[in-house]
Formats: C-alpha cells, sequence, structure tokens
C-alpha cells in the first residue's frame, strides 16, 4: 500500500496556495510537469481528486479541503523537528537586506528557518525597496542583500532571472485611450526608467496614474483596469494579459535577482545564510 509522503504534501500545499501549477511548482522550484505529476500521484493514493481545475487555475475539492491541515501540520512538524536536531552554536551578527516585493514571501520563510536553526546568531532584517541596498552595502550598512539589477556586475551572484513585460487588465481595452494610463514603481527603481524608455521610444503618449514601491501594488492597479504596468512575467495572473507585441510593446529587459555581499566580509553566519539563500532558490 503506498504512503502519502512530505515531498507530496509540500508540492500539493504549494499549488493550493499559489492556486496554480505553474505558481506552485515555481514556489518549490520544480518543474510544472514535476508538480503535475507529484499531484496526479498524491490523487492516485487518496484514489479522488484533490483539486478542481478552472481556467488557468485550481481550487481544492472537498477532499483538498479536508486535506490541506493536515499537510501542514505534518509539514511544520517535520521542519521544526528537523530544525531543532540540526541547530547549531554558531555565534555572531548579521545584516541583511530582502526585497519589498512578491519576492518576500519565499525569503522570509528562510528567515524563520535560519533563525530556528541557528537561534543564536543575532539577525537585524531590512525590509525595503531594493534599490538602494548597492550602496548600503558598499557603505557597510548590510552584510547580505538581495536586490534586482538589470545589468548584473561581474561576477555578481545571480539567484534568478525573469524577464519582464507590459500587462494589462483581461476586462479592460486601455491601449485604445489617448494618453494611456499607466502605473510605474517609485523613482527609486531602473523598472521605472526602462518603462518610461519603453513608452518614449515608442512614442506612444502616456499619463502616470498610479505609483507604488511594490508589486503587489502595481498588480491591483493592472487588475482593476486603472493602467497597463510593467511587470516579472511570473505576475501575470489570470486577470491580465501579456501585452508583448501588441500596440508598439515589444521585447522588455530581463531583471536579474542578484545576491550582494558587502565587502571584506565573511563570517561563519554571513555563509550560513548565504548557503540557506542558494538552496531556496535550488542552486545548492
Amino acid at each position: 500500500m503506498e504512503c502519502l509522503n512530505s515531498d507530496l504534501l509540500r508540492t500539493f500545499i504549494a499549488v493550493a496556495e499559489t492556486g496554480s501549477v505553474t505558481k506552485g511548482a515555481a514556489r518549490i522550484f520544480r518543474s510544472q510537469s514535476a508538480a503535475s505529476l507529484q499531484i496526479r500521484k498524491l490523487e492516485a493514493i487518496l484514489g479522488q481528486p484533490v483539486f478542481d481545475r478552472h481556467g488557468r487555475g485550481v481550487v481544492l475539492t472537498d477532499a483538498g479541503q479536508r486535506l490541506m491541515p493536515v499537510a501542514r501540520d505534518v509539514t511544520r512538524k517535520l521542519d521544526a523537528t528537523l530544525r531543532e536536531l540540526t541547530a547549531d552554536e554558531l555565534h555572531g551578527k548579521l545584516r541583511l537586506g530582502i526585497p519589498d516585493d512578491q519576492s518576500k514571501e519565499s525569503l522570509v520563510r528562510i528567515i524563520g528557518e535560519f533563525v530556528q536553526s541557528h537561534p543564536n546568531v543575532d539577525l537585524e532584517v531590512t525590509c525595503a525597496l531594493s534599490a538602494a541596498y548597492p550602496d548600503a552595502l558598499a557603505a557597510g550598512a548590510l552584510d547580505l542583500a538581495i536586490y534586482e539589477v538589470s545589468q548584473p556586475a561581474p561576477g555578481a551572484e545571480i539567484l534568478r532571472r525573469e524577464r519582464t513585460c507590459w500587462m494589462m487588465s483581461c476586462h479592460h481595452d486601455l491601449l485604445s485611450r489617448a494618453p494611456v494610463p499607466v502605473a510605474l514603481f517609485d523613482r527609486d527603481c531602473w523598472w521605472r526608467e526602462a518603462a518610461l524608455d519603453a513608452l518614449n521610444a515608442a512614442g506612444r503618449p502616456y499619463r502616470i496614474v498610479y505609483s507604488s514601491q511594490s508589486v503587489a501594488g502595481i498588480a491591483a492597479s493592472i487588475e482593476a483596469g486603472i493602467a497597463i504596468g510593467l511587470l516579472g512575467e511570473t505576475s501575470l495572473s489570470e486577470g491580465m494579459r501579456s501585452l508583448s507585441g501588441e500596440g508598439g510593446f515589444g521585447e522588455m529587459p530581463v531583471s536579474n535577482l542578484v545576491l550582494g555581499q558587502g565587502a571584506d566580509t565573511e563570517s561563519a553566519p554571513i555563509k550560513a545564510m548565504k548557503d540557506a539563500i542558494r538552496r531556496s532558490f535550488g542552486l545548492a
């Protein structure tokens, strides 16, 4: 008789929480086909579906709703037990900067696990718009930071690459408006400059109607039909559509998420955090 295992449960939780096999697979750093195979195996063991498929997403069935609290409880207990048994005596101080965007969720999980595995490390975390992090690293205000750049410096450690694209609500035709309403990140962000450069190069009149420091804010304005906006491809939701190749909106830059380190710093806590971050991105 086949049994449930934690890998199947983790895939199930990721897909359920993101509402999509594709997004769930990305969260646990699996391919979409691998995540789909895991879900099919889980459903075969249970003898019934755990998700109802609709459009581009999924929702829990009755069986899935019954399984969810058990899956969360089991995986939490396993993770807590592992961290308790492997906790070390690492000491020191670490100042970490993480971006205030949709990457924050997975990074917060990394931090929580790090604290439980290394309880004696004095950890200071800054969560903000990440454009200021390179200067903070150079000034010695941070030891490590994760931030996005369009052009990584030579030798930069790249955690993830993602293409950016213009997006618009599926239910509103904003391209027929002149000027076209646009949502942009606040001034301290290279995505803003990339968006403005593209609009000017296309000769398209525009009006900035919404400004935000977060991906969630820009995405909300797009889904509501307030404006078009430039986001990473993984932010494309069921209520949005990509404008790539439409209405003069051509190919946009790739965003590189990099792990930066302050000069002349390589303490044991820093090394441990770098290893934890690399593992979370499937790089170790």
